[in-house]
């Protein structure tokens, strides 16, 4: 009997204890969990300032920023101190840019060999018609508000530095140049160099044709070459024709590495378990580059305040600035919110069926990353941060989706270069008929999707839009002043549009996902066998 009694109270120990109090009258003691030393669970507010601390530390980053940056422009410091102070963002962007390579590279690879051929086929066609559809929307957006707001001001002209350079770009070279970044000729020069066209001058022939006699009369005087041509032939030899070069510019050729790691991870996905090793390979590589993120953002306080108080007091100027250019940040502004607030989450409800805010909310973290830093492919190791632990979209998904709209999805440079290129338009007095709005509602679109992931980059592509319509490329000048303060807003949407198409294509792929998971446990069971 004493034997049964002590296996029921091991019994009892195994199972823990019961969820009533009492049993049969009885007062049962305290739960284990109860006790002094047992952990216990937070609830309440100690619940949701664990789960949101990472999203305060950086919020309080942007907070300190702001303040440090207008508390400090009464000072007038010397350049020498604000570099000091800018010192420490500085070198936070930079660990962060060090990590967007390996992070392409491993989530890339190990996300499309998760897949089949036919899954990375749907999955990258379904992306490709998301982002080409959410730059367009911007763009219209953009033209629609700009001629609502009518930003532009003639008297502005007053302002802008009216050199005469103008440079010779257009939406022909910005295609042909995406599709050589697209397709490298060099792996490891992709990894640092950036195709590009230039248009230079084409060799004198007058100048090679006197070097040429200057060698070899020896000092013999003949009359000049000049004297000998007629007036308009002299004109046209002398007037230096412009050709096209294709060089190569400092930066990763991120679209590149993007298209090599899709094709490689894809076939590494068909040999079946011979590359399995490799997969393994660089899903460990991932997980650990995540892990360096996590210390990282611990270091988000100082170097987000650092990055926003610099450029806070590198502006000269910045009442004027603001004063002048009041109306354009306000409808960039407008076209930001609208964006975010009413047409993304229009789309992810009608799709996804699910709060469209919460998962708005769940981003606020990699969005104020994105803000701080100006530049999507730095937020991108907090992007996925958040997406895979805290929003839970398939890593499959996010891997493959998150770094091919890093580098081809700009919803807000869409909208900047269509709201920029009218308000220069306007500017300059120039009234844009039917036609010249559709050719920017276009090449705002085409151009936003060969934008590189860097900071300013839109200002480039800006002076595309403007030769198409005909308008003043000089007066680009005047939008540099501003350019620090709209680029965030506008990184914001690149970023959030990412992000929502990761979760879009989710949605749509989730019968393909199941299947492939079925699939994958139907293998697992028969190996067991």
């Amino acid at each position: 009997m004493e034997k049964s009694e002590k296996f029921s109270d091991y019994l009892f120990a195994k199972m823990g204890p019961p969820t009533s109090t009492t049993l049969n009258g009885t007062e049962l003691p305290p739960k284990t969990t109860e006790r002094s030393g047992a952990p216990r669970e937070l609830t309440g507010y100690r619940r949701w300032l664990q789960d949101n601390l990472m999203l305060l530390v950086t919020l309080s980053g942007v907070l300190l920023g702001v303040i440090f940056g207008f508390s400090l422009r009464p000072l007038n410091l010397h350049e020498d101190s604000i570099m000091l102070i800018s010192y420490p963002g500085e070198l936070f962007m930079r660990v962060l840019k060090l990590m967007i390579l390996p992070l392409i590279i491993s989530s890339l690879i190990a996300g499309s060999a998760s897949l089949n051929a036919r899954m990375n086929g749907k999955i990258a066609l379904r992306t490709l018609v998301y982002f080409v559809t959410t730059s367009f929307l911007n763009a219209l957006l953009g033209i629609a508000l700009v001629l609502l707001i009518h930003p532009g001001d003639p008297n502005l002209h007053n302002t802008v530095d009216r050199s005469t350079d103008k440079r010779a770009v257009n939406l022909l070279d910005s295609l042909l140049d995406l599709g050589r970044n697209v397709f490298p000729d060099n792996l490891f020069q992709a990894s640092f160099q950036q195709a590009h066209t230039v248009y230079l001058p084409k060799p004198n022939i007058l100048h090679t044709f006197n070097e040429t006699l200057n060698d070899t009369t020896m000092g013999t005087e003949l009359e000049p070459v000049e004297e000998v041509l007629s007036e308009q032939q002299a004109k046209n030899v002398l007037q230096p024709t412009l050709i096209r070069v294709v060089q190569y510019r400092s930066g990763t050729n991120t679209l590149g590495i993007v298209f090599f790691c899709l094709v490689f991870g894809t076939i590494l996905g068909t040999i079946g378990e011979k590359g399995q090793i490799v997969v393994d390979f660089f899903t460990a590589v991932f997980e650990v580059i995540m892990k360096m993120v996590t210390c990282v953002m611990w270091l988000t306080p100082i170097g987000i305040s650092s990055v926003i108080a610099g450029k806070i007091l590198g502006v000269n100027d910045l009442h004027l600035v603001m004063e002048q250019l009041m109306w354009f940040i306000v409808t960039n502004l407008i076209g930001v919110g609208l964006y975010q607030f009413i047409i993304m989450q229009a789309i992810y409800f009608v799709i996804v069926r699910r709060n469209p805010f919460k998962f708005y909310v769940g981003l606020i973290q990699p969005m104020l990353t994105a803000f701080a830093t100006a530049s999507t492919a730095a937020a991108l190791p907090i992007t996925f941060r958040c997406m895979n632990d805290k929003l839970r979209v398939d890593q499959r998904i996010s891997r493959f989706v998150l770094p091919i709209g890093c580098n081809i999805n700009m919803d807000g440079t869409a909208l900047f270069i269509a709201i920029a290129s009218i308000f220069i338009a306007q500017m300059s007095g120039i009234v844009l008929g039917f036609g010249e709005l559709v050719t920017v509602l276009l090449t705002s679109t085409a151009a936003s999707m060969s934008s590189a992931s860097v900071p300013s980059a839109a200002l480039v592509l800006l002076l595309v839009v403007l030769t198409a319509i005909d308008a003043p490329v000089q007066d680009v000048t005047l939008l540099f002043a501003v350019d620090w303060c709209v680029d965030r807003m506008r990184t914001t949407n690149n970023m959030l549009g990412d992000c929502y198409a990761a979760a879009v294509v989710e949605e749509l792929s989730r019968k393909e996902l199941m299947a492939l998971d079925a699939a994958i446990l139907y293998q697992v069971i028969q190996n067991r066998r």
